[in-house]
Order: C-alpha cells, then sequence, then structure tokens
C-alpha cells in the first residue's frame, strides 16, 4: 500500500519524531469500563476548594522566578478513589501564579513525566503555552519546540500587557488533548494598577474557577475516548479538580474568573434563581463597560470575569450554577449542573463591592476599526479527507514544508481583519490566535449576507472566538509587538490535534520558535 505525503508526515515517516501519531489516540482503550452514575458523588457535595497558589523561587530586580515540575500524582478527585493524573508540581489543576504588570516571571519547566501515558502508549512530550502573553516565539509554546520526559526549559514572560486572565497549559504537538485532559493546565493572574484601583471584588472575593469536564472508569481511572476525533466529553463536570462543588459565600458580591478548561465541551451559564451574571472581562482583561447577561456561552479556552451578587439572596439560601448545553456536546445526567453556593453569613468586608459603570476605557485594540483600505483575510475552517483543516492546511503541511508554510505573512504592527468561515459541517469551533489580542467586529449567521453585532459579553478584548456552526465571524487585530512565527488552532483539543492548527508570520525574521531556546535534559542549574 502506498502512502500520500500527508500519511507519511502524520506517521512519523517524513519531519522527524515529534509528529508521531498514536494510532490508539482515537479510540476508547480496551478493557476500561465507565464508572456507574449511582457511584458517582450526588451534585453540590463536595466542598469547594480554589487552586493552590504558586511560590516564587526568588526575585531579582524585575524579574520573580518559578519551578514547575510536572509530575504523575495519585489524587482524590472523586471521593473514595485515587486518580492518577498529570500536574503541574502534581496537582490538578496546576498551582495559580499571580503577576505583577512590568514584572518579567521566569517559569522553569520540568518535565518529569513517565516515558510512556498510562493508556494510549505515547511518549508525554509537552511544550507550555502561556495562554493569552504576547511571547517571544521560543516561550510561546510552539507545538513542536517539544521537552522529553527527562528535560527542562525556562520560559520567559514580559507581562507587559494589561491586567487579565491568563492560563498555562501544554501544547506538545499532537497530545495537547490527552496530556491537557489529564491535568496540564492552571490559572495566571496578571495584575495592574487600573484593576487595583476599581472598587471591583479583589483579594479573597476575586475566585478562579477552573472548569473542566471528565469521565472515570470502575476503579477512577480517567477515561479518553475521543469520539472519532471529534471531542472527549465527560459525565462528571469538575470546578478547580473537585465534582459538582458547593461553595460557602457571604451576603455581597464576589468576582469570579471562570476559566472553560474542557478539552471540547462547550458551555452556557445560567444562575438557577434567574439573576444575572456581570461579565466584567473577557480573555483580554477589563471590558469598557460591565455586560449583564441572563445566560452566558463559553467556549473552550475562552475566560470570562463575572460578578454574582449574592446580597440579593437571605442567609440560608442556595444558589446554583447551570449548564445550559450548547450544540456538539454529549451531554449526560448531571452535566447541566455545575457548582453551588451556599449563603451563609453577612459580609465580613463591604470594600470592593462594586462595579463601576466605566471599567477600562483605554483598550487599544477595542478602538481599532477597518476602513477601505484595511487587508482582510479569510481563514476557511473545513473537515476533509477527514481532518480538520485551515484554509485546507493542517499541522503536517507546516512540518513537511520545514516550518515555513504559513496561512498569513502582516508585517510588525499592521491592522488587518480576518474572516473566519465555518464551513465545517455543522461543528462550532473556538479558534484562538496566539500572540495578539483582538475586537469581534460581528457575526454572520447562516450565511445570510446579514451581519450583526458581537454579543454583549464579547465586547471586550479578545483571543479566542467561538464560531458556531456555519456562522463567519469577522475580527480585526493589530500584529504584534513581536516578530516571528506564531499559532492559530482550533482550542477543540482533538480538533487541534487532528490537526486544525497552522502558523502565520509576523514581519520579517523573529527568533526561531525551535531552536532559539530548547529544552535541556536534567539535572537542570539552579534558578
Amino acid at each position: 500500500m502506498s502512502l500520500t505525503r500527508r500519511e507519511m508526515v502524520a506517521f512519523g515517516l517524513l519531519g522527524g519524531g515529534a509528529l508521531l501519531l498514536p494510532l490508539e489516540r482515537s479510540v476508547l482503550a480496551a478493557g476500561q469500563n465507565r464508572m456507574a452514575e449511582s457511584a458517582l458523588p450526588a451534585p453540590f457535595t463536595v466542598p469547594f476548594t480554589p487552586p493552590p497558589v504558586a511560590s516564587k523561587v526568588r526575585s531579582e530586580g524585575i524579574t520573580d522566578y518559578y519551578s514547575l515540575t510536572m509530575r504523575e500524582q495519585a489524587t482524590q478527585i472523586l471521593p473514595g478513589y485515587q486518580t492518577r493524573i498529570w500536574g503541574y508540581n502534581g496537582s490538578f489543576p496546576g498551582p495559580t501564579l499571580d503577576v505583577q504588570q512590568g514584572r518579567e516571571v521566569v517559569v522553569r519547566q520540568i518535565n518529569s513525566l513517565p516515558s510512556t501515558h498510562p493508556i494510549l502508549g505515547y511518549t508525554p512530550t509537552t511544550s507550555t503555552h502561556l495562554h493569552g502573553s504576547a511571547s517571544l516565539p521560543q516561550f510561546d509554546g510552539y507545538a513542536s519546540d517539544v521537552t522529553y520526559p527527562g528535560s527542562w526549559k525556562d520560559y520567559r514572560y514580559p507581562n507587559s500587557q494589561g491586567s487579565r486572565t491568563l492560563w498555562y497549559h501544554d501544547h506538545g504537538v499532537h497530545h495537547t488533548a490527552s496530556n491537557v485532559y489529564m491535568g496540564l493546565a492552571g490559572m495566571y493572574r496578571m495584575h495592574d494598577p487600573l484593576e487595583q484601583s476599581l472598587p471591583i471584588p479583589q483579594g479573597y472575593y476575586d475566585v478562579p474557577l477552573i472548569v473542566t469536564d471528565a469521565m472515570f472508569d470502575a476503579t477512577g481511572q480517567l477515561l479518553y475516548d475521543d469520539n472519532d476525533q471529534s471531542g472527549v466529553f465527560g459525565d462528571v463536570i469538575l470546578v478547580n479538580g473537585r465534582p459538582w462543588p458547593v461553595m460557602k459565600v457571604e451576603r455581597r458580591k464576589y468576582r469570579f474568573r471562570i476559566l472553560n478548561a474542557s478539552v471540547a465541551r462547550s458551555y452556557r451559564w445560567q444562575l438557577d434563581s434567574g439573576e444575572p451574571l456581570v461579565v466584567i472581562a473577557t480573555d483580554a482583561g477589563l471590558m469598557t463597560a460591565p455586560q449583564s447577561v441572563k445566560s452566558l456561552l463559553h467556549g473552550n479556552a475562552e475566560r470570562y470575569e463575572v460578578i454574582i451578587d449574592f446580597a440579593k439572596y437571605a442567609i440560608g439560601r442556595r444558589v446554583t450554577l447551570r449548564n445550559l448545553s450548547p450544540k456538539n456536546n454529549v451531554d449526560y445526567t448531571n452535566t447541566n449542573k455545575v457548582m453551588a453556593f451556599d449563603v451563609v453569613a453577612k459580609a465580613s468586608s463591604i470594600s470592593h463591592n462594586s462595579i463601576p459603570s466605566v471599567l477600562n476605557p483605554y483598550n487599544h485594540i477595542m478602538a481599532l476599526t477597518p476602513t477601505d483600505t484595511t487587508p482582510t483575510r479569510t481563514m476557511a475552517l473545513v473537515r476533509q479527507s477527514g481532518e480538520w483543516t485551515i484554509n485546507g492546511q493542517t499541522w503536517a503541511d507546516v512540518v513537511a514544508s520545514g516550518y515555513t508554510r504559513a496561512l498569513a505573512n502582516p508585517a510588525l504592527n499592521a491592522v488587518e481583519v480576518w474572516e473566519i468561515h465555518n464551513d465545517s459541517g455543522g461543528w462550532h469551533h473556538p479558534m484562538h490566535i496566539h500572540l495578539v489580542d483582538f475586537k469581534v467586529l460581528d457575526r454572520e449567521f447562516d450565511r445570510n449576507g446579514v451581519r450583526v453585532p458581537p454579543r454583549p459579553p464579547e465586547r471586550g478584548a479578545k483571543d479566542v472566538v467561538y464560531v458556531g456552526e456555519n456562522e463567519r465571524v469577522r475580527l480585526i487585530t493589530q500584529f504584534g509587538p513581536h516578530r516571528g512565527r506564531y499559532m492559530i488552532h482550533c482550542h477543540n483539543l482533538v480538533h487541534e490535534d487532528h490537526d486544525m492548527m497552522g502558523q502565520f508570520t509576523v514581519g520579517e525574521g523573529g527568533y526561531d520558535p525551535i531552536t532559539t531556546a530548547p529544552a535541556r535534559p536534567l539535572p537542570a542549574p539552579e534558578l
């Protein structure tokens, strides 16, 4: 049997071992049986827990140093079971990094994972992406810039952007979905003087909610099934690694940074009380003005900061956060439930307990407006020959070209409009563009020629856009501040792995993302 060039690349016969695509990734491992629903914990019985906070190794001048070790760990996710996970410092999810604008951060990522995945059998190469950061190419988590088990790499982050909710996660080529599913994800909060001057909830009342879904076998181990390369969907909703937790709250406002870190599941949030969620920030930080919504559509990798006012409820009231599932999710009995809030006390503090009518009027991305001379590019999302593609291209094509093939070549600081056309036959795609923030201009439903404004929660700067079934979305951005090669991909990570990822090149030159700062074998020198 002869193989096409793409098949040869996909099976590692061209372009190097980092491109190897294990055949067994697309099937449920033999012998694994889904845990019976009766054995799962009842929703709202497990206490809420925030993620741990990362501690600095040291500080020097304007630079803070951290060290994270990716390792296998047995941890309790379901009561009464020990689940094998892969975590940063063994934590599921990883520890939160709290950083200040203007202070450079160096994070040493040490790959101490096993030599093979326990079920799928591949070598867990990793590449850490700080999602939402304008990082140099060699520190951006370029998919083929991989670190093997027994190696380490230092990532440098400038933290020059405005305050925002970022997250770090694995981005290793063709293993991203399963690596993240095993636990390689964590939150990264960047603060700046504007955010800290506002009366919005802060400190104890600024709460990370990292939402994922998972399925477990009868022994409590994670099950992985990508449903014929469409997505991984679990029957358990986890918040900060806890199944359907219940959180005790005071009668006051709380700020929740909600990250959809699920591999493939999208959500639509709604409170069972019917009270609104007030959105104050999107992927790229504070909005110009808050947006009050009854429900909130949330695609993979998007971050929304919302305020819930529990002063409206009497002590003893339980409020639940529900999931009105969008299309193209595999749903189970309790995937419509997320977490509960029990109002247990009066407010112990009333400082930082309001929502100003203006939050951030200075975001230059939101001031961009297309003109008749603004270049426009089209990115067409199509399923063809059994692969997810962008303009008919895949990451295998990038590798086969020696990493030269690009979907776009904008000049440094150029302003462009990108139209993302979802012609993929009924699936939605959360599209992520590395390096830049962008403004959603409008969307067209069902290719009917009528463009409508972005949804209210999208009226802030973004780095992921939800492109619904048969939709066409226009966005505008400015390419910078760095030259070099960066990725664009679907953040349904199964789609990314099979093989919906390409690259664009900003300006001329720039650091090579693979050879400039390669991973090195252990032992590592002291930070």
